[in-house]
């Protein structure tokens, strides 16, 4: 075109390297048609009887996309499994460690820390208490 550079070289090749990159990365974070699964359920989650999760155990429920634990002193926390990197749901769990199929990132189901990057920002704790014998998990605020 007339009046108008040509690109670079550089730039060719920079642009060419890195828009297949870019769109495998979408391709592999897509949890579904609609992208990222919503980082916290929208209702009160049922996950079992109060018996269902003993001391020390953790228990996930991929359905939900919810991880929960009783600490030894019989403490109940739960964390939304939604990767807080790029919103792909957990479906890995590794003992006590939550693995992301998208990037690799890790956390702990117990505190919802990051162990391993690309994520930076510890897992979504959700409310938790008994009700009527069952543990439940609310979408909190």
């Amino acid at each position: 075109m007339p009046g108008r550079p040509a690109p670079s070289r550089r730039t060719v090749l920079r642009t060419a390297a890195l828009t297949p990159v870019a769109g495998l990365g979408a391709a592999a974070c897509s949890p579904g048609d609609d992208g990222a699964a919503p980082a916290r359920p929208t209702a009160p989650v049922d996950l079992g009887a109060d018996g269902a999760v003993a001391k020390g155990a953790t228990e996930l429920d991929r359905d939900h996309n919810v991880v929960v634990s009783r600490a030894e002193d019989g403490t109940l926390k739960a964390f939304s499994t939604v990767c807080t990197h790029a919103g792909c749901p957990i479906r890995k769990l590794d003992g006590t460690r939550l693995v992301c199929p998208c990037h690799g990132s890790e956390f702990d189901a117990r505190t919802g820390e990051v162990l391993h990057a690309p994520a930076t920002v510890p897992l979504i704790e959700l409310p938790v208490e008994v009700k009527q014998g069952r543990i439940v998990a609310s979408p909190g605020t």
